[in-house]
């Protein structure tokens, strides 16, 4: 079983890190204008999204070569 990847308001972040809000469909053509970005420690909790239908996810770091 790995790690989730998706968080609901009142989880505990699991990581520290920066989480930006999705929506429910991943499709170019639903994607989020202007999503909210918040900065977590390990352990704090997710506040509410703009709205019901969407969920935090953390935001991959770019790789340096």
């Amino acid at each position: 079983m790995g790690e989730r990847t998706e968080f609901e308001k009142g989880d505990r972040a699991p990581n520290p890190g920066i989480y930006v809000e999705v929506g429910e469909a991943r499709s170019f053509h639903t994607e989020i204008q202007d999503p909210k970005r918040i900065e977590l420690e390990k352990g704090e909790r997710f506040p509410e999204t703009s709205n019901k239908d969407r969920k935090w996810k953390k935001v991959e770091k770019a790789r340096v070569h």
